[in-house]
């Protein structure tokens, strides 16, 4: 088995991802076009609370906070406080913009590269490399109403699943 003890630490990154598809209405999230709303959730304050499960490890629950800005350019800028269970908080920092109808980039404080999204029909698909050689593939699918998202992200490591995380992140 592949080891992945720290570079796990904040899986709840996952929950930024959740950034783009709590964020449209589900009407609008049902049609591919272009838009800000998704990024329009994260203005405000969101929290996300998800159970992570590493191979190897007992599941635990991750909470994260958000705090996110629509810029004069467009972009979102959105600062997290993430509190893992028995681990010390720490703080991740998102900024993304959109570049197409359904696609947006950007960065993300953990990430090892650049952060892709791409609207799926309802759904958006985030995927990122963060350190430690881990691949994330994640799924944020809104919730009627608007307010809420489901997110299920799985990591891997070297082609092989080490970790998955699900959780709901809300509009506060």
């Amino acid at each position: 088995m592949v080891a992945v003890s720290k570079p796990l630490n904040g899986l709840a990154f996952l929950v930024p991802a959740a950034l783009l598809a709590a964020a449209a209405p589900p009407a609008a999230a049902a049609r591919p076009q272009g838009g800000a709303e998704p990024l329009n959730f994260f203005e405000g304050r969101t929290e996300m609370v998800s159970t992570v499960k590493v191979v190897m490890k007992k599941p635990f629950r991750s909470r994260t906070v958000g705090r996110g800005q629509i810029l004069p350019d467009g972009s979102l800028a959105l600062v997290q406080h993430v509190q893992e269970d028995g681990k010390p908080a720490i703080e991740r920092r998102w900024r993304i913009r959109q570049v197409a109808s359904g696609r947006f980039t950007g960065t993300m404080s953990d990430a090892a590269g650049p952060v892709t999204v791409e609207q799926v029909g309802g759904k958006y698909r985030f995927r990122f490399k963060i350190k430690g050689g881990l691949d994330v593939d994640q799924w944020l699918t809104p919730q009627p109403g608007g307010r809420v998202a489901h997110s299920k992200a799985t990591v891997k490591k070297l082609g092989m699943r080490v970790a998955v995380s699900e959780g709901t992140i809300r509009k506060l």
